[in-house]
């Protein structure tokens, strides 16, 4: 199941594997934004916009959101198939050990001004982690492991650290006891989460793991190509996420809503939107032609969370979601646009009681797991 990746465009919210045929340009001409390129040859992921499928390693996403787990799910990607129990066991054991980071790392998040933008301090803090791992021997499949282990185990500990600092809160420790979305909810509030909000998180990160050849993939791999250590590879894929036109657009839903309001104004808020041919967002995707398959499944897993935890069943931002959802269905139907992933990611973050600033940081916990699967991928080629 070995496919081309494709380049798409500017913001390069790409399929890796493109069902129509590229037309690959000779060196006389022009692609803008390498759009129709070939980029690289992989098996990490499948995409086919056109039905609405997203395959990781040949399984379905809809099955892995409802039967795996994010550290499983990470395994596949990383390995090419699903780990026996107790090289699970194993895995998960290693990442439970190595969440601590070092108190320089939090030294220097201390430094970062409290009013900036997460995804900063995490591309700097994870960029200082390879001075404290050096990594100079990518081809080294102890190298290669220790490093993965060390990038999925610490992101979440960063991100929550910075989370803490930022308001004057001391930073909370990891808790070995706790399974890994679990464990990130208690570095915000130093109380174990509820496990259906756990569950919830750890399907949100499944869901946003990897999508083949996107931008911050992309610029990973242009990384990764000069053969730089992982963090650096991770830090600058980290830069390109952060960008609004992909893993910053699940902050830009939530700070919609809010300026939406009610359900009311739903309608005349798009309108005007659309009068005025801005971008709605949330809705449209490069490659799906149809509702995004992970928008179905974080609009179930948020049907279901506010349904056990909202009073009487309702929630007024899950209402005001459904009908922003309806109206723009119907008034961008002729033009194909659809829900996309970060339009519930948004919904579901902000009921989890996370600062909208952070919602890309979320994203960058779980796509770190695509990125180093591509960088493994393509060194080992």
């Amino acid at each position: 199941m070995r496919r081309e990746g494709i380049n798409e465009g500017k913001s390069n919210q790409a399929t890796g594997h493109e069902t129509r045929k590229a037309k690959t340009p000779t060196m006389l001409e022009f692609s803008p934004g390498l759009a129709g390129v070939p980029a690289a040859k992989s098996k990490v992921s499948f995409v086919d916009g056109r039905t609405g499928l997203l395959e990781y390693r040949g399984i379905r996403i809809n099955e892995l959101a409802e039967h795996s787990s994010f550290l499983e799910t990470t395994y596949l990607l990383l390995y090419d198939r699903l780990p026996a129990q107790a090289e699970l066991d194993r895995f998960s054991a290693d990442v439970t050990h190595h969440r601590r980071i070092k108190y320089r790392i939090t030294d220097l998040i201390k430094c970062l001004p409290e009013h900036g933008h997460p995804m900063d301090a995490l591309q700097a803090a994870v960029a200082a982690l390879g001075m404290f791992y050096p990594a100079r021997n990518v081809l080294d499949p102890e190298v290669q492991y220790w490093s993965i282990v060390r990038l999925i185990a610490k992101v979440p500990t960063i991100v929550a650290a910075y989370y803490r600092l930022r308001r004057g809160d001391d930073q909370i420790q990891p808790r070995d006891d706790l399974d890994h979305a679990s464990n990130f909810l208690y570095m915000l509030t130093e109380k174990v989460p509820n496990p259906v909000v756990a569950k919830a998180l750890d399907t949100c990160l499944i869901l946003h793991a990897e999508h083949t050849m996107n931008a911050s993939t992309f610029s990973g791999m242009v990384t990764a190509s000069t053969l730089a250590d992982p963090y650096t590879v991770v830090s600058s894929a980290i830069g390109t996420l952060k960008g609004p036109l992909h893993g910053g657009a699940a902050q830009e839903v939530a700070e919609m809503l809010k300026a939406i309001g009610s359900v009311d104004n739903v309608r005349p808020y798009l309108e005007q939107k659309l009068a005025a041919k801005e971008k709605i967002m949330g809705f449209g995707h490069r490659i799906y032609k149809v509702k995004d398959p992970r928008a179905t499944i974080l609009q179930g897993i948020a049907r279901q969370l506010f349904a056990r935890l909202a009073r009487h069943g309702r929630s007024p931002l899950y209402e005001l979601a459904e009908e922003v959802e309806r109206v723009g269905e119907e008034l961008m139907q002729a033009k194909g646009i659809h829900a996309n992933v970060d339009f519930y990611s948004g919904v579901l973050y902000k009921t989890m009681g996370l600062d909208t600033d952070f919602f890309p940081c979320i994203f960058a916990m779980a796509r770190v797991t695509g990125w180093l699967a591509h960088w493994l991928e393509q060194i080992q080629d």
